[in-house]
């Protein structure tokens, strides 16, 4: 199998990888550019021009919903059941569209006693037609998925909503369950911890709620299944109640892949698609020397001298011993499980400890919870429910922390997110950050962003970005900061990168006599209840990138007439995305709100985009704010736009590897989501 990437398309943003490597010249370079300029205008026209289009049928669903007004409850029943039959009668669902829209819009004001704006119903004409909606915190994402997800609902078939954690998956079918009932309508969701009944319910609903993971580790179930059946399911998911039962009573849970509306789209699609969802399988007899031997890892790794026994690639982020290194590890080996194993196994398990070791800490990528490692998503500051690092990074955390080694050698089927989406005959998402990945949304799942509009006039103002030269002088501002807005009794929302960096924070402003919560993966059962209070007059809460993400903060009494949420961001992250996230907590729905970019000549993403060596040459001398701002925000914001490339890269690689992969096993007759052993 070819592990060789397809030639990159840098030189459509602007050159980047492709000039420095002098495979094209400038001339060549500015062509390229400026004719992805005039594809991305002639886009935007095209959009532009549907969006126009759309506006059109407004007035429609207007009259159609004065209509439906008139109806009780029993005769609204009956209206949806006549557009379930027009539907499944073969009538195009576009034509339907205009009705469908104003009988959820009256379903939801009578339910829910909430209306859906002018400007949701062009968000769920978009989502209709395959887009990704780019809708501004507050705007009211949840109330707009139901109406795409209600019509596409009427053709009786697979019908899920993804979001990106449990919690959110199962408040918003609860939330959303009378207005879909009201039209005749069932709603399912499926949970973590939902055995193989509660799953086969949930997905037989005509509405089904979940998450992205668990949506793809049941089609890989069902597939093993079908496998021991002897039957296929190419054509979709799962299975409908027309399969048969297999020898053990069970049978698949899923229906077909049809329609998938994915919320916050930009970290189901990008953040987390280089994540594969696999099934482990491993014979009882290995086990124990597998674990073994990552402990004997973890044991030693300390004591492997960087430049003398290893060498660290700080832009791939890997560990290879030197001949010093490697005869090391032949020196530590003793007669038993771990002796048992190939040298250059023992070598791959030590460049993997040394790795953990230097790359991997307790509260920033990860906590412990139970007994068991679990991964705090950088995107959300949330848990990652269910996730493990792969290539053996899990059990190496694992085995560094002195926990349980789980090891799930070998794969009894696989599937990445970008795949298990691909599948569905019609996708689209939902997120307040998707310009930015307009490129990536269009080149590898087809779907184009659309940007609807505000329902009311944007307020959110932003303050002046400012650069310290070191990591202590730039916390001492914020508090500093923090004091004055929460002086004139405004609410206050610090986003930090980490775990750690909250509780650093945390420590500064308790020393400044500042009342405040912290909201991290630590206590996010408590989530709900910090993000309510986030908006209350002269509360401070310090959240990890985006924690409380997919929660509205609503403003106190007052507190709009005092200047609304003030956001600060501590640092960048590796995307901007994430950084715009933030800053869209603030300002929602036409209140008032501020925000400010804090840096460093200390931030990580310094390093990450130019190793640690080539970092410390930027540190200032002095505490200081630096001298000349604008350079140095122009410095660190490429660095941010070189590491957003990197990660950019690194997926495209994963997803033609993974195209090459499934089409060489489909050559050679093997099922491309399933191991070969039976």
């Amino acid at each position: 199998m070819s592990s060789e990437p397809p030639p990159l398309e840098e030189a459509a943003s602007g050159g980047g990888l492709l000039a420095e490597s002098g495979m094209f010249d400038a001339n060549d370079l500015r062509l390229r550019s400026s004719a992805a300029s005039r594809l991305g205008s002639v886009r935007k026209g095209i959009m532009g021009l549907r969006m126009e289009q759309w506006k059109t049928l407004l007035p429609v669903v207007n009259r159609h919903e004065s209509q439906y007004l008139k109806l009780n409850d029993r005769e609204m029943r009956k209206a949806s059941l006549a557009l379930r039959f027009r539907a499944r009668s073969g009538e195009s669902l576009s034509k339907i569209l205009p009705e469908a829209y104003a009988l959820v819009r009256v379903a939801a004001q009578r339910t829910l006693e909430m209306r859906h704006y002018d400007v949701q119903i062009l968000g769920g004409m978009a989502l209709f037609h395959g887009a990704i909606a780019e809708m501004e915190t507050g705007e009211g994402k949840t109330l707009t998925a139901t109406l795409p997800t209600y019509l596409q609902a009427l053709m009786g078939r697979g019908t899920h909503v993804a979001t990106v954690n449990d919690y959110l998956a199962e408040r918003d079918a609860e939330w959303m369950k009378p207005l879909y009932k009201s039209l005749g309508m069932t709603v399912g969701v499926v949970l973590t911890d939902n055995d193989r009944d509660a799953r086969r319910e949930g997905y037989h609903s005509d509405i089904t709620y979940g998450t992205a993971k668990e949506f793809g580790f049941d089609f890989m179930r069902d597939r093993l299944l079908l496998r021991r059946m002897g039957r296929e399911m190419d054509g979709f998911l799962g299975s409908g109640s027309s399969q048969r039962w297999d020898d053990s009573g069970d049978m698949p849970v899923q229906r077909e892949a049809y329609f998938a509306l994915l919320d916050e789209a930009d970290s189901i699609l990008i953040d987390d698609a280089r994540t594969p969802l696999i099934i482990g399988s491993i014979g009882e007899e290995a086990r124990e020397q597998i674990v073994s031997t990552y402990q004997w890892a973890a044991d030693n790794a300390s004591g492997f001298e960087d430049d003398h026994d290893y060498e660290f690639d700080h832009e791939k982020r890997k560990v290879e011993l030197t001949f010093s290194g490697r005869q090391r590890v032949r020196t530590l080996v003793k007669p038993g499980l771990v002796g048992e194993m190939g040298l250059v196994d023992l070598y791959e398990y030590t460049e993997r400890a040394i790795k953990v070791a230097r790359e991997f800490f307790l509260d920033e990528q990860y906590v412990i919870r139970d007994g068991e490692i679990v991964i705090v998503d950088e995107s959300t500051g949330r848990i990652a429910e269910g996730r493990k690092w792969r290539d053996g990074i899990h059990q190496a955390v694992e085995a560094n922390e002195g926990v349980d080694v789980s090891v799930p050698t070998g794969q009894a089927a696989r599937i990445t997110v970008q795949d298990l989406f691909l599948r569905y005959r019609h996708v689209a998402g939902m997120t307040g950050t998707a310009s930015s990945a307009a490129r990536e949304f269009r080149k590898v799942y087809k779907l184009n962003v659309v940007k609807i509009p505000t329902n009311r006039p944007n307020q959110r103002e932003r303050w002046d970005d400012l650069v310290f030269g070191s990591e202590d002088a730039k916390w001492n501002a914020i508090v500093n900061e923090v004091q004055e807005v929460h002086d004139l009794g405004r609410p206050v929302l610090i986003g930090t990168r980490s775990i750690d960096k909250s509780h650093l924070l945390s420590a500064k402003l308790t020393a400044a006599r500042i009342d405040h919560d912290v909201l991290n993966a630590n206590e996010i059962e408590h989530e709900a209840e910090i993000v309510e209070r986030a908006g209350i007059a002269g509360r401070v809460t310090v959240a990890t990138n985006m924690a409380g993400r997919g929660t509205d903060i609503r403003l106190g009494e007052s507190v709009a007439a005092t200047g609304g949420l003030h956001v600060i961001c501590t640092e960048l992250h590796d995307s901007a995305r994430i950084d715009r996230q933030l800053i869209g907590r603030c300002a929602r729905q036409g209140d008032p709100g501020t925000y400010r970019q804090y840096m460093a000549l200390e931030d990580d993403i310094l390093k990450e985009a130019h190793g640690k060596t080539r970092a410390d040459r930027y540190k200032a001398t002095g505490s200081h704010l630096v001298g000349d701002v604008n350079q140095y925000v122009s410095l660190l914001r490429k660095a941010q736009q070189k590491v957003e490339k990197k990660h950019f890269r690194d997926r495209t690689v994963m997803l033609h590897q993974e195209k090459e992969r499934k089409k060489l096993q489909r050559e050679i007759g093997q099922d491309p989501y399933l191991d070969s052993a039976d």
